[in-house]
């Protein structure tokens, strides 16, 4: 979902700048309220924003679009560390792939924020926390989060694409967007459940073998423990 410099027109361009500003905002905020009260919070940033980076940096390239697809890492990050500070760890993966790999764009950069690090984030941590509110299993929860998460990042980059593609005469914005999304979902679906088996995975990993660690990040409570010890 890395749109690349030039094909956003200027409007849209700094408008998505604008609207992810207050995101990225509020997690620096976030971030420096948690390093406070958590001794080991920004090592364990460290290491989620290395996976963020990873799992973003597989792009299957999208003919015609000037972008790519891949999963985001986002939604999985926004369930250990919440959606604000998983909005930053998806502006430090997108600054460096633009900087150091051409991947993406500066001039989209806020486009690809608002996509991938904040609806990938709120959209992943909300399934997430829906999911454990109904009843289901930490894995089940995390694997809906990751492909509905993943899911949204494209819904939301085609949108992007479609309203600030440079004006085409008789093209209405639904065919663009339906266009667009066309030549998305060949690769995105696959990727998508790739990414939510990921994220199931590597949830339910660390529930496993550091119960404490997602107790100290306020993904599992009590009673959440107990139930993951009788999963396992």
């Amino acid at each position: 979902m890395h749109i690349q410099d030039g094909f956003l027109v200027a409007k849209w361009a700094i408008g998505w700048y604008g609207a992810a500003s207050v995101f990225v905002a509020k997690g620096v905020y976030d971030i420096a309220q948690r390093s406070k009260k958590i001794l080991m919070f920004k090592p364990l940033l460290g290491l989620i924003s290395a996976a963020v980076f990873f799992m973003s940096l597989l792009p299957i390239p999208v003919p015609i679009l000037g972008t790519s697809s891949h999963p985001a890492g986002t939604p999985m990050a926004a369930i250990l560390v919440g959606p604000f500070i998983s909005t930053i760890l998806g502006l430090v993966a997108l600054l460096l792939q633009a900087l150091f790999f051409a991947h993406g764009g500066l001039t989209t950069l806020g486009a690809n924020v608002f996509s991938m690090g904040i609806v990938g984030s709120f959209a992943g941590y909300g399934i997430f926390r829906l999911g454990r509110k109904i009843g289901l299993s930490l894995w089940l929860a995390a694997c809906l989060a990751g492909i509905i998460g993943d899911l949204a990042v494209y819904l939301t980059t085609t949108l992007e694409l479609a309203l600030g593609k440079p004006d085409i005469q008789g093209v209405s914005l639904a065919e663009s967007f339906f266009g667009f999304l066309a030549l998305f979902m060949p690769t995105q679906l696959p990727l998508a459940l790739l990414e939510g088996l990921v994220t199931g995975g590597m949830v339910s990993y660390i529930a496993k073998v550091r119960p404490d660690i997602l107790k100290t990040l306020g993904v599992l409570e009590g009673p959440d423990l107990e139930v993951n010890h009788n999963e396992g």
